[in-house]
Order: C-alpha cells, then sequence, then structure tokens
C-alpha cells in the first residue's frame, strides 16, 4: 500500500473532517445573525483554503478580472471531483450561492447550514418542481443582485470527461438576464478521483472565461446557448471531443 494513500487516509481525511465540521458550525452560527448569507460565505472560502492547503493543492486562477464586482452572473464550471468546490470557493473573486441537489439538504446539520447561508435546492427526478425553483432562483438573483454557481453537467464525471450540458443553467440566466461566465477547472480530478479516499498534492487550475450576455434572449433560445456555453467550457479545459446535447 502506498505510503501517500495512508497518509491521506490517516491525516489528510481525518484534518479535513474536523476543518469542516469546526467552520460549518461557524457557518451555521453566523447565518442565525445574519440572513443574507454574506459571513457564512466569507466562512466557506476560509475553508476552501483550508481544504486546499490539508491536499497539497496549489491553485492558480486565471481570468478573475472577467467578473465585475455587484454584477450578478450564472457562474457554469465544469465538474471533476469533491475538491471542485473548495477550490471555486478559494479562486472566485466574487461572492455566490450554489445550486444544489435536494439530497445535500436532508443530511442532518449539512443541510441546514446549505439554507441558512442561502443556497438554493433543486430536487431531482421532478421537472415541474425543478423548473419552479430554477424560476425563483432567477427572481433570487434579480431581487439580490446575487451569482449563483450551477455544474451543468449536473454531477462529476466519473471519468474526468466532459459531459454533457442540462439547461438549468442556461435557464436561469436568460430569465434573470444575467451574463453567463463559462469556467474551466483542470487537475482537481487528479486531487481526488471520484470513489477515491486518495487525496494527492497536485497544481489545480481554474479558467475563466469571457461572460456570455443573455440580455433580450427568450426561453427558447437556450438549447444553442447551452451548445454555445459548453463549447466554450470545453476550450478552456482544453477538450477536444464535444458530445451532443441533452435537454
Amino acid at each position: 500500500m502506498q505510503l501517500s494513500y495512508l497518509y491521506s487516509i490517516l491525516v489528510k481525511c481525518p484534518m479535513i473532517a474536523l476543518s469542516t465540521m469546526v467552520m460549518a458550525t461557524l457557518s451555521v452560527t453566523a447565518a442565525l445573525f445574519e440572513k443574507e448569507g454574506a459571513l457564512a460565505h466569507k466562512i466557506a472560502c476560509l475553508w476552501g483554503r483550508m481544504l486546499l492547503r490539508i491536499g497539497g493543492v496549489t491553485l492558480t486562477v486565471e481570468g478573475a478580472e472577467k467578473l465585475s464586482p455587484g454584477v450578478c452572473y450564472v457562474l457554469t464550471p465544469n465538474h471533476l471531483s469533491y475538491m471542485d468546490t473548495p477550490a471555486l470557493l478559494s479562486g472566485l473573486p466574487i461572492p455566490f450561492r450554489f445550486l444544489a441537489k435536494e439530497e445535500l439538504f436532508r443530511i442532518p446539520f449539512l443541510g441546514y447550514h446549505l439554507r441558512r447561508a442561502g443556497h438554493i435546492s433543486v430536487p431531482l427526478g421532478d421537472a415541474r418542481a425543478s423548473l419552479k425553483v430554477l424560476t425563483q432562483a432567477a427572481h433570487l438573483m434579480r431581487r439580490q443582485n446575487l451569482s449563483v454557481l450551477v455544474f451543468p453537467e449536473g454531477g462529476r464525471a466519473a471519468d474526468g470527461v466532459l459531459q454533457p450540458f442540462k439547461e438549468g443553467a442556461v435557464y436561469i440566466a436568460i430569465k434573470a438576464g444575467a451574463p453567463l461566465v463559462p469556467i474551466g477547472i483542470t487537475g482537481t480530478y487528479e486531487v481526488l478521483p471520484m470513489h477515491s479516499l486518495h487525496i494527492r498534492g497536485r497544481r489545480v487550475q481554474i479558467r475563466i472565461g469571457d461572460p456570455i450576455p443573455t440580455s433580450g434572449m427568450h426561453v427558447r433560445d437556450r438549447q444553442a446557448l447551452n451548445e454555445l456555453l459548453r463549447q466554450r467550457v470545453a476550450a478552456l479545459i482544453g477538450h477536444q471531443d464535444p458530445v451532443r446535447q441533452t435537454v
């Protein structure tokens, strides 16, 4: 058995679990006094930096200047690993909220933290309920001038290859009239692949693409916009084999 694997299991994983419990407790406490979630987001960013340091991850960010303070965006990165979340929290220069699977909100303590911090629960398997949540998310963006982050693949790529994009992200962007921001993440799959506990110190890069305006677009434009978005993300990660989009 590799020493690096033993070190990951015996040292890195327990340290990550402990850091997560401590920072989640601080975040929940902060959310009791501050309903907008701004302080909870700052704590989450600190948590993200802690996890990267524990994991031995070196993070670089390209294109941060393309995101303007005070502008709300729909942020759309590819999804490779559980380490994407701390990397994005550490690397993106603007506050945002996650669209997350409803099942995460059912986990004791974690679900309470997610709700109090202002993240948005999306039900799976119920198209009508999902559409309602996406519409509400767009209204929330406009009302609070708030950016949201959506993984358009809908989940982690088991093989590290870019998957088809679902249309939830472009739907929200069109409804909110907010720019879509393609984001490419590389390196996190090598840090922590799916179904693994072996956390390896690696270099991770976040590349932020040019925002795609959606003002004046209609929901009927979502398929073409979704295809454009995937092409932009694919280019950011050097993916050369685009696949057909799915609804």
